[in-house]
């Protein structure tokens, strides 16, 4: 966003505004399609948060808004995902796609199926699926994104998917073999980097084996408060770690691992240090009713998109925690 379409969101967005109405300024000023139904559906329509007939949208203009993405054999691309462009489908867009149905409720036997019968299509002989296919070569993308024309399975990509697919209830050939991987992964982890983290969370969450998930993530949640790769205390960034490759200040805080009450890494933190980071993301709020990005901003077009799915994930984990009417 440039200054004057900065100024001209935040013109829509006064200081006096709550949260929620302020974010909702940004999104219809700013937002894709995609963006603007999925808040609809998730908060309202109104300014406020409400629906303007009483009655929450049913999910249909969201799914059509995603299908828009859909590529003819089954996968997903057209940048859904912010930082993967081209006409390719990769796994790391799947599994996008799949949390936006399951946020249209769509998630079920109906649709999950086609998308896994893709997936099996790219498949390693490991179990999982690569983030990044060779077929992105060919289109631009971030320096963090290397293609290999051999890519090995990785956790990144297969536990982000496997938690949407698993909370799903589909049965699919695709899963025994990926979630066998996805444990063997989980349990070998052991230098961490956090959105490594974030997606063995995604998938320990959803796990059908509760006891073990529960014990890997108590594991994996020590090993990043040594390794130091939260920000636990956002007033002293000097004592988290940012990983190699990472960019200048792209932290991770406890709401990053523990978006909601009910996760599994809530337990790693204290109520301070959870009020502290919840503050911290409450007064992240960029003037024009909308949250920044902290990863590097390869291109000007992706920090457009990547902006309002910031500001979504931020409302949803305030709502979470009960702070989204509250917080100024």
């Amino acid at each position: 966003m440039n200054q004057n379409e900065s100024e001209k969101a935040s013109e829509n967005a006064p200081e006096n505004a709550s949260v929620l109405e302020r974010a909702a300024a940004f999104l219809w000023a700013s937002g894709r399609v995609l963006e603007q139904r999925r808040f609809e559906v998730l908060f309202g329509t109104a300014q406020d948060g409400t629906a303007h007939d009483g009655a929450a949208p049913d999910g249909s203009g969201l799914a059509a808004a995603l299908a828009a993405y859909r590529t003819p054999d089954g996968g997903y691309a057209y940048g859904l995902e912010p930082d993967v462009r081209g006409p390719a489908p990769q796994p790391l867009v799947v599994a996008t796609a799949l949390t936006v149905l399951e946020d249209a409720g769509r998630l079920d036997a109906t649709t999950v199926p086609p998308i896994l019968d893709w997936l099996t299509t790219v498949a390693t002989p490991e179990g999982g699926v690569p983030a990044i296919l060779p077929t992105l070569a060919a289109y631009p993308r971030p320096p963090w994104l290397p293609v290999s024309d051999h890519p090995a399975a990785d956790l990144l990509a297969t536990g982000q998917i496997l938690a949407p697919a698993l909370r799903s209830g589909v049965t699919h050939p695709w899963i025994p073999a990926a979630l066998a991987f996805a444990r063997r992964e989980v349990e070998a982890l052991e230098q961490t980097h956090p959105y490594g983290v974030e997606a063995a969370l995604l998938f320990l969450d959803a796990a059908p084996d509760r006891a073990w998930a529960a014990a890997q993530a108590d594991r994996i949640g020590k090993l990043v408060r040594e390794q130091r790769t939260v920000l636990l205390d956002p007033a002293h960034p000097e004592q988290a770690v940012i990983p190699p490759g990472y960019a200048p200040g792209e932290h991770h805080y406890p709401h990053d691992y523990a978006p909601a009450p009910d996760t599994l890494a809530r337990a790693w933190f204290t109520d301070e240090e959870m009020r502290r980071s919840l503050d911290h993301l409450a007064a992240s709020q960029d003037p024009d009713g909308g949250w920044p990005m902290n990863w590097a901003k390869w291109s000007p077009s992706t920090e457009l998109e990547a902006r309002p799915l910031v500001t979504l994930k931020a409302l949803r984990t305030l709502r979470a925690y009960g702070r989204l009417r509250t917080c100024r």
